[in-house]
């Protein structure tokens, strides 16, 4: 081999180690550009505007993929968080969705107020009654003078429940000595002011409250005719 040919050799061997350097550069430099990425998260970004006090939906959000340690420690990365949320502010597009801009919907809608009253278990919960149920309310009164007839009542056609509490028992009354400890449970509904005061006075007075629940996402229409019952004049 002469001086030329040695030379070509040292220049292509030369030319092999620059290019095994560069290619060792660029895989550090794409190793480390991972490991300052670090694995990709969902997060959810706002397709539209969304007004302040709005109820939200899965269909106003679009997921993406996002670095995890570029997230927000408030960042939301599962949709489920959105149910039975509104919007704090106005939510623009484009936006990815954070837990500080959401808060949950209020239970009271305008114009109604909470009224909790305890159900006699065995006549009105039985352990299908839960937030959110609607139901009606049944009262039934002893007749007012001698000779007057016992009467069932519809309180309160489709009252929204927003809360059920634990099973509690109950103590009969000192003067009332003949009646055995009941088990009952607190339920508070939505109520407007004049079912507000229909429900509590059928607590106060009646024999006994009763609750029918309704069927989910219908609304019972009884006809006035038959929101009060007396055994004599059943056909």
């Amino acid at each position: 081999m002469n001086s030329r040919q040695r030379r070509g050799v040292i220049l292509l061997i030369l030319s092999i180690v620059c290019a095994l350097g560069a290619f060792a550069g660029v895989l550090s430099v794409i190793s480390d550009v991972k490991s300052q990425v670090g694995p990709k998260v969902v997060a959810y970004e706002l397709k539209t505007d969304v007004a302040p006090y709005t109820p939200l939906n899965a269909g106003q959000f679009k997921q993406v993929q996002m670095p995890d340690r570029w997230l927000s420690d408030n960042a939301v990365t599962n949709i489920r968080e959105i149910q039975g949320k509104i919007a704090v502010t106005t939510l623009r597009a484009g936006s990815l969705l954070q837990s500080d801009m959401i808060v949950d919907q209020p239970a009271l809608r305008t114009g109604e107020q909470e009224v909790a009253i305890m159900i006699d278990a065995a006549t009105g919960v039985a352990g299908k009654i839960t937030p959110g149920s609607t139901v009606n309310v049944y009262a039934t009164f002893e007749g007012q003078r001698d000779g007057d007839p016992d009467q069932s009542k519809l309180i309160v056609e489709n009252a929204r429940v927003i809360d059920v509490g634990e099973l509690t028992a109950l103590k009969p009354d000192a003067d009332d000595r003949d009646r055995q400890p009941t088990d009952a449970v607190p339920i508070t509904f939505a109520l407007k002011t004049v079912d507000a005061q229909r429900i509590t006075y059928a607590e106060s007075f009646a024999e006994e409250v009763r609750l029918a629940l309704v069927a989910p996402g219908a609304a019972s229409d009884v006809d006035a005719t038959d929101r009060t019952y007396e055994l004599a004049k059943d056909k």
